[in-house]
């Protein structure tokens, strides 16, 4: 099995296990690779290497390897949440701002919701004194996860 460092278009950065170097070639060249952050399939593999432990000080390499740990602890915190998210709302799509509005003054009942409105829109419901807060949520969490 080998774990390669993969990063998307957008400087995500991530991992992908793959059988072989020419199981990952293939996969992506049937677009079978994409981002878990944004699904985008322009992915690139990342420079790596094998960790050496051969001093007790941190090298430029081992820093950096430290940081991309980091990185790849926060976009795992964030696709969590993402996830919980998409669990627990009704999407309505781009009726986000009228089925807000209908909660917000009491037409139907309250529940929750997530959706697409433009930052006009989100502007006006926040001015309205409704609560909302934009959250980009990659596509690729609303589908199941092999």
């Amino acid at each position: 099995m080998k774990v390669l460092d993969l990063q998307c278009s957008q400087l995500h950065v991530f991992e992908g296990w793959f059988a072989s170097e020419d199981d990952f070639q293939s996969q992506l060249t049937r677009g079978l690779v994409s981002c878990p952050l944004c699904g985008d399939s322009v992915v690139t593999k990342k420079l790596s290497a094998p960790r050496l432990n051969l001093s007790t000080s941190a090298t430029p390499q081992e820093v950096a390897a430290a940081n991309h740990s980091e990185l790849a602890q926060l976009q795992s915190a964030l696709l969590t949440m993402a996830r919980h998210v998409v669990a627990n709302t009704t999407d309505v799509g781009d009726r986000f701002p009228e089925e807000a509005r209908k909660m917000h003054y009491g037409e139907t009942e309250h529940r929750n919701i997530r959706g697409q409105a433009t930052p006009e829109e989100t502007e006006a419901l926040i001015d309205e004194g409704i609560a909302v807060m934009p959250l980009p949520l990659p596509e690729s969490i609303k589908e199941p996860l092999q």
